[in-house]
């Protein structure tokens, strides 16, 4: 794969307050819980099953919704800041 199959972006890259970083990562986290959820009841409704991915993925967003809020409210508790660092890597890739 050549470089120009590959993109590398900067999501987030900073100190937050623990409320910062909590707002921020709840909506991306609920975002993304909700697509899979859209998805899964489309699925549903188009072919009477659950949606493989989604029903892989839903639990594992809210165990780590429930992660994100035990440990911004540790920070908040102790008065720290959060740094959070976050990559997306896009690949390009044949269909199966």
């Amino acid at each position: 794969m050549t470089s120009s199959e590959i993109l590398k972006l900067s999501l987030i890259d900073g100190s937050f307050s623990a409320e910062e970083a909590k707002e921020i990562l709840l909506k991306i986290y609920h975002t993304k819980l909700n697509f899979h959820q859209r998805n899964n009841l489309s699925s549903q409704e188009r072919f009477g099953k659950n949606n493989a991915i989604a029903e892989l993925r839903i639990p594992i967003l809210q165990k780590s919704i429930e992660e994100i809020k035990d440990f911004t409210k540790l920070a908040k508790n102790k008065n720290l800041s959060i740094n959070i660092s976050s990559q997306i890597t896009l690949d390009l890739m044949k269909h199966d």
